[in-house]
């Protein structure tokens, strides 16, 4: 039943595009007409060690992707058909997995252990596959001859991806114990392969809401607690960061368990957060921080009011470490990174430590602010810059939790000093008083403040200091215009009466103007773009790293999406643009190989906009961008990226009219078969439809190849959405949409044709007029689809000509659909039915 892949697989991996389109085009024929044969084939490809690790690396992840999905509804689809599958089949599968555990290859042993957890997500909710934990558990006992380390450590690995698919209901208590017992033995300060002990940890952090039978026996949890605290003593470092995650998913998970080990955890944390490397210390400040996290909740939904026998586990841990605590982070202030910027994504120990202090404020109040003060006055001054900006951090952190009464007299002592601090000569001193000033316009000021820090006497410095300001480089103007803002918000009154910013706000206006204008944002590109590079080498162990570095790259992708198109828009800023275009491509093109939809879809709007600037020499990027464009398309599962990409074919299309060809076949070809498929989100059609006015805009009189396909879909499409009539709201809503994506398909195409084919379309006259009727009698019809009509009316006398005489003399609504347009309010709307009918005038006239 099963077939040789192997060539398939590699193919599907060669850089020759033609290769790699045709290996895909073969997996996925394979796969429609024999799904179980498709599976079982990449199952003994994975399995087989005489096979091509590349070869085995893809079969693994397109099983993989082959079980699970994000979309729900896809999920489940995916779901059912494994359990449609013939039992035998299912077994084969099962046991090319578990074998391909004891494989010397990594990538084929860590796929294999992803693929069987998502195998046991689905089965073992449904009773089948209970005999998966005992194999597993199985393979940790022996001697290494017989389950050498490499099997014990993808065991392991297995066993916390299998807690992290499958709800803690679903394995009895027995089996929980039984994983929770290998795992903390492969743990043990007794077990010396590092990777093994890695594997372990990681797998406890999964286990760990499995866990809570566990936590309430005072020995096993004992047990636990010793074993995770050894492992953050462990030589090797990625050990020690994971066992100080598993402290943090303690915290929160079993907070009220915690009080017998804290006085070791602080002494284990202290030591990391001064000792250690940066990726361990900042988790030990998240220990911390979380538990800043499980008090301030606590506090929230049950108030101050805890008497002594209150059920409520509440320990005022953070109260209890106040005195160690603090000055540990204040320590960590001064540790920053050389052009350090608040809300930039290179997390450090610096901000680490001073976001804690803030989620410390926010837990004690009042009883921080004299552990602070003394710190913030000793370093305030000096002259290293590390010293200013870490006092000033410290001050700022702190001003949300402790009462109004107890910081107003040291916010009116500071704010003088905070004024003359926004002309320091070093720019990260600037970029934090900046931040700090916003900090005390949010929660020092306003109507509810009794005794106001901000009076009539300082509101014109303040206001002198950060006009002047929002001129300076742009990280320190961004933070000033924050501040600007909540300075703004803290005088909402709703009496409406004069604000007493009233007699500044025409130079406030014009400078945030001025601002809007700044050519400088070009600057923060090579920065952007280092750190959108820099995503693509971190250290991926785990899905919860695969998460942040997905969620970083598409923060970044979306950074550099707005900067292209601000600065693109202008003449005067477009070579800012141009001159790193080569090489935003180039890291574009890496992003898109993670293959994640979340980045997928800000990497594709980002290229859309580079195309948008860079025109016709979009080109040169074509070849290698062709087989992403290609893959976003393709993507039914994730209807956005495919919606999206759909979008950037018509930005590339109008950025390189009819050099655009050479790809328009295969791009065509993919859009028909999307309309024709019944997997595609409904949403993504309308803008499909667009994209083939686009199209035919670029290419002109060779859209006429395209034309005897497409206009067949066109018609279906037009007859469809005259169903508006009587529909719900919603679909009233879809239809709408439809029927603008075919106007602007017609309005594209009859101006593609004008000039060279116009008679091409004469055919098709009378249909496209009969829809024009049918949108005019519906009441449903929306303004933008009135618009969109009455310019296809239009288009269609001004391409067509004589072509159309006799239909139009013929026809008994469009004046009237015209003369309803011209009465409307909207400037825009009238003008294009002016146009259409002098247009249909001078037609019948002539």
């Amino acid at each position: 039943m099963a077939l040789e892949v192997t060539q398939i697989l590699l193919n599907a991996q060669s850089p020759d595009g033609a290769v790699r389109k045709h290996a895909e085009d073969s997996l996925k024929q394979f796969q429609e007409q024999n799904s179980a044969g498709f599976l079982l084939s990449l199952a003994h490809e994975l399995a087989n060690n005489d096979k091509p690790a590349e070869s085995r690396k893809l079969a693994g992840l397109i099983l993989k992707n082959s079980l699970d999905a994000k979309d729900v509804s896809r999920k489940s689809e995916l779901a059912q058909a494994w359990m449609a599958l013939d039992d035998t089949v299912k077994v084969q599968i099962k046991r090319a997995l578990l074998s391909t555990l004891s494989s010397s290859v990594v990538d084929a042993r860590h796929t294999s252990s992803q693929a069987i957890a998502k195998v046991a997500a689905i089965e073992l909710p449904q009773g089948q596959w209970p005999e998966l934990i005992g194999i597993l558990l199985t393979n940790m006992g022996g001697t290494a001859a017989e389950h050498p380390p490499h099997l014990k450590q993808s065991t392991l690995e297995t066993l916390g991806y299998v807690c992290e698919e499958v709800p803690a209901n679903v394995l009895a208590q027995e089996q929980v114990n039984a994983i929770l017992t290998a795992v903390v033995q492969g743990m043990n300060t007794a077990e010396t392969n590092s990777d093994i002990r890695l594997a372990a940890t990681q797998a406890l952090y999964n286990a760990l809401d499995f866990a809570h039978s566990n936590f309430e026996n005072d020995m096993e949890r004992d047990y636990i607690m010793r074993v995770v605290c050894e492992a953050t003593l462990s030589p090797d470092k990625r050990v020690r960061q994971a066992a100080f995650e598993c402290l943090v998913s303690i915290s929160s998970t079993y907070y009220e368990k915690l009080a017998p080990y804290m006085q070791d955890v602080f002494a284990i944390t202290s030591k990391a957060v001064r000792e250690d490397q940066e990726p361990v210390a900042l988790q030990s400040i998240e220990f911390w921080s979380s538990i800043c996290d499980e008090e301030i909740e606590i506090q929230e939904e049950y108030g101050s009011d805890f008497s002594g026998d209150s059920e409520v586990p509440y320990f005022k841990f953070i109260k209890q470490a106040l005195p160690a605590l603090v000055p540990l982070l204040l320590e960590t202030l001064t540790k920053q990174e050389e052009d350090q910027d608040q809300e930039e994504e290179s997390w450090n120990l610096a901000m680490a430590g001073g976001t804690c202090l803030g989620l410390v404020a926010r837990t004690v109040g009042d009883d921080i602010v004299p552990l602070v003060v003394p710190y913030v006055q000793d370093n305030i001054a000096k002259p290293d810059w590390r010293c200013r900006e870490a006092a000033t951090y410290a001050f700022g952190s702190i001003l949300e939790g402790p009462s109004v009464e107890q910081l107003t007299p040291l916010v009116n002592h500071a704010l003088s000093f905070m004024l003359n601090a926004m002309r320091d000569e070093n720019n990260q001193v600037k970029d934090t008083t900046a931040w700090t000033l916003g900090r005390i316009f949010e929660f020092l000021h306003g109507p509810n403040i009794e005794v106001p820090v901000i009076t009539q006497s300082n509101l014109p410095q303040i206001l002198a200091v950060l006009l002047e300001k929002i001129s300076d480089v742009p990280n320190v103007a961004e933070k000033v215009c924050g501040a600007i803002y909540l300075l703004a918000q803290g005088y909402e009154e709703p009496n409406g009466s004069s604000s007493p910013l009233s007699p500044f706000l025409q130079n406030i206006i014009q400078a945030l103007l001025v601002t809007t204008e700044r050519e400088d944002a070009a600057q923060l590109v090579p920065v952007v773009m280092q750190k959108l590079n820099s995503t693509l080498e971190m250290q991926v162990n785990s899905s919860d790293d695969r998460e942040k570095q997905t969620e970083v790259q598409a923060l970044l992708c979306g950074v550099l999406q707005v900067i292209v198109q601000k600065l693109g828009s202008s003449e005067s800023t477009k070579h800012a643009i141009l001159q790193y275009a080569d090489q935003m491509m180039g890291i574009f093109l890496r992003v898109f190989a993670c293959r994640s939809a979340t980045v997928h879809e800000e990497a594709m709007l980002a290229i859309g906009a580079l195309a948008y600037v860079t025109g016709g020499e979009f080109l040169k990027y074509m070849q290698q961008f062709y087989q992403y464009l290609e893959m976003g398309l393709q993507n039914f599962e994730e209807y956005q990226v495919c919606a999206i990409t759909v979008g950037v074919v018509g930005d590339i299309s109008r950025a390189l009219d009819d050099k655009v060809l050479p790809f328009c076949d295969g791009i065509m070809t993919q859009l028909l078969q999307n309309l024709s498929s019944n997997q595609l989100h409904r949403s993504v059609k309308p803008p499909i439809f667009s994209c083939f006015g686009d199209i035919a805009l670029a290419i002109g009189e060779q859209f006429e190849r395209y034309l005897v396909l497409a206009m067949p879909m066109l018609q279906g499409a037009a007859e469809l959405s005259a169903q508006a009539v009587n529909a719900d709201d919603e679909l009233i809503e879809y239809y709408n949409q439809l029927r603008i994506g075919i106007l602007e398909a017609y309005s594209g195409i009859f101006q593609g044709f004008k000039n060279r084919r116009p008679e091409l379309m004469a055919r098709y006259a009378q249909h496209i007029l009969q829809f024009l009727e049918s949108i005019y009698a519906d009441a449903y019809r929306d303004e933008a689809v009135t618009k969109a009509a009455a310019g296809v009316l239009g288009d269609l006398a001004d391409t067509l000509g004589p072509n159309a005489s006799s239909l139009l003399q013929s026809s008994t609504f469009y004046k009237g659909f015209l003369e309803e347009c011209q009465k409307s309010d909207d400037q825009s709307l009238k003008e294009t039915a002016d146009w259409a009918l002098a247009t249909i005038n001078r037609l019948l006239s002539g």
